[in-house]
């Protein structure tokens, strides 16, 4: 019995400091669709899905809204969104890095 419990609690150890290596949060890379707001871009990701009974990718999009503190994305842009804490209704995403639409 304390062989079991000993063995449990370092899986526990090992868990809590996998989680904590990446803090538990996505990333994302994507599209910028909008960025008409104030320190706020509408990311579109896109995902390829395997349709279970045909067996054909399907792609998938899903819209964000991420907090872009500067002010620097514009229309086009690729850039890598990371979640976080809610920043207000809809907006739970923040972004990491940005790549200009032309490079």
């Amino acid at each position: 019995m304390a062989l079991r419990a000993r063995f449990r609690m370092s899986l526990n150890e090992w868990n809590m400091t996998e989680t904590n290596a990446n803090s538990g949060r996505r990333v994302l890379s994507g599209r910028v669709v909008s960025s008409k707001m104030d320190k706020t871009v509408s990311v579109e990701v896109t995902r390829r899905v395997k349709h279970a009974r045909y067996h054909k990718y399907l792609n998938r999009t899903n819209v964000y809204k991420a907090h872009d503190a500067d002010n620097q994305c514009e229309q086009g842009d690729t850039v890598t969104i990371r979640e976080s804490r809610p920043l207000s209704k809809t907006k739970r995403w923040v972004v990491v890095e940005r790549t200009p639409r032309g490079a």
